[in-house]
């Protein structure tokens, strides 16, 4: 069977911007026949993540992420509909998620390695598996309840950066849903900070392009800030920190404005930030979801929940077509998505 798929070809370097061409669309084969405990899919939806990042690099620096290889299938979570099956638990017409789908038009899959999905927990929107009910929005449910030590009553200001992206526009609607008082986002453009306040709940949001993100923060934190959900890191997480309370807590979810840098994980503060950590018993600990996949079911129902009654807003980028998964991964490393970025295969 004649597939189209999309390979690795090239590397950007541990220090480099990546571009579409580091990608390649090729066509390649798929064997005709299925084997006992396989099944056959049709891709739907590949989703596009700024730790695939680290992927594109020989060393991804992580003992969890196993590099992709030159001129070989990159993969990534991917969600499709089976069309042959010989897997027990598995039916032809039956919706099914990986976290390591191929970037293929189809595959050959086994079915031990595949979740069965229900449309109805989404109201049907599939794409949100991806994304809001999938590893993005237990992201940041896991990363608020084990990590930023959020209680209702309590009149905790949490601040979210990268907050138009996947992750930080759902957790700053889960930290209200938590139970924080006033939530802060930070975006790089006018429609986004919009988009935040607007249609998704937060009380402010800051244009870091704009203006002294510090003297901003000051004036809609009068508080100080006693959460940090931080996907970016560098300056704007400097200024965060240095306006943090007294045993507050970081949420280190991702280090997006880093990961085109030859730097470890979580990378240093500059002295004087890491100092006000001390002084001030600031948590910052590396938080991996995978860490607590013994609460995925329950929590993957109660954002599903949130999804159903209209409490949680969910924002896509979609892109058409497989051909297009280089540009849409350049779009989102240069943070031109709002939302969750996916890539429809086909329909």
């Amino acid at each position: 069977m004649i597939i189209q798929r999309v390979v690795l070809n090239s590397r950007p370097g541990k220090n480099g911007v990546p571009v579409a061409e580091n990608f390649r669309l090729e066509q390649s084969t798929i064997a005709d026949t299925v084997q006992a405990g396989q099944v056959r899919v049709k891709t739907l939806y590949l989703s596009v993540d700024p730790y695939m990042r680290c992927r594109m690099n020989e060393d991804t620096g992580s003992d969890y992420l196993q590099p992709w290889q030159l001129s070989e299938v990159a993969d990534g979570g991917g969600i499709g509909v089976v069309e042959e099956s010989k897997h027990q638990n598995l039916a032809k017409g039956d919706f099914v998620t990986s976290f390591t789908w191929p970037w293929q038009t189809a595959a050959i899959l086994d079915g031990d390695s595949l979740q069965k999905l229900v449309p109805q927990l989404v109201n049907g929107h599939l794409s949100y598996f991806l994304g809001a009910a999938g590893i993005t929005g237990l992201t940041a449910l896991l990363g608020i309840r084990e990590k930023g030590h959020v209680a209702t009553g309590a009149n905790q200001t949490m601040v979210v950066s990268g907050a138009a992206g996947a992750c930080g526009s759902l957790a700053g609607q889960i930290g209200r849903l938590e139970g924080c008082s006033r939530v802060v986002g930070i975006a790089g453009t006018d429609e986004k900070c919009s988009i935040l306040v607007q249609e998704m709940g937060f009380d402010a949001a800051i244009n870091y392009k704009k203006g002294d993100v510090a003297k901003q923060l000051r004036e809609l934190c009068p508080g100080g800030v006693d959460v940090y959900f931080d996907n970016v890191g560098g300056d704007i997480s400097d200024a965060v920190i240095s306006q943090m309370n007294q045993n507050s807590h970081i949420i280190l979810c991702g280090q997006i404005s880093q990961y085109n840098k030859d730097v470890p994980y979580p990378p240093p503060l500059p002295a004087d930030i890491e100092k006000i950590q001390k002084e001030r018993n600031i948590t910052r600990e590396r938080f991996l979801v995978l860490n607590y996949m013994d609460k995925q079911e329950a929590s993957v129902l109660q954002l599903c929940q949130w999804i159903q009654e209209g409490k949680l807003k969910v924002r896509e980028t979609v892109v058409e077509g497989l051909a297009n998964i280089g540009a849409a991964f350049q779009s989102m490393m240069n943070g031109g998505n709002i939302g969750k970025q996916i890539v429809s295969v086909s329909k």
